[in-house]
């Protein structure tokens, strides 16, 4: 699977989420601009040793990239009702989680919208951490596929 995060404004969330991916076998994928340096020290001290064994990918344009991928994809929201549990998740899946601060943008909503899918919560929160969204999102893909480490 290849978590896909889309403008990540906060540097310890992603080094978080690099050791969920060496945990999972899973790749990651940055999509520009980014708001942090992938040299900056929270980054790599929250990634601790762990950069070495995740395939990292920076792209600057998601769309083309949907456009010209045949991995089925889903995107991750906390303003949609349909659970992440029913997302027909493979091996191959994108999991796409919004920036921080702004979430996903409209073109992303207007173009899939059903491929959007949500953690639930307890009614008033706004939402949860972005690294852990990708793990709960992550571990449940796994579970689907029943932990099947030699398809990743």
């Amino acid at each position: 699977m290849k978590i896909v995060l889309f403008q990540p404004q906060i540097p310890q969330n992603t080094g978080n989420i690099v050791r969920t991916c060496a945990a999972t076998r899973s790749s990651l994928i940055l999509v520009r601009p980014l708001g942090f340096s992938t040299q900056s020290r929270w980054l790599k001290r929250a990634g601790l040793d762990y950069w070495d064994g995740v395939s990292v990918e920076e792209i600057d344009n998601l769309d083309l990239y949907l456009e010209q991928t045949k991995s089925p994809f889903f995107f991750f929201s906390s303003k949609t009702q349909k659970s992440y549990t029913e997302a027909p998740f493979t091996a191959d899946s994108l999991l796409i989680f919004g920036s921080e601060t702004t979430g996903l943008p409209p073109p992303f909503w207007n173009r899939w919208s059903d491929n959007f899918y949500t953690i639930p919560m307890a009614p008033g929160q706004r939402c949860l951490n972005l690294s852990n969204s990708a793990a709960i999102v992550v571990y449940e893909g796994l579970r689907q596929i029943n932990f099947n480490w030699s398809h990743l």
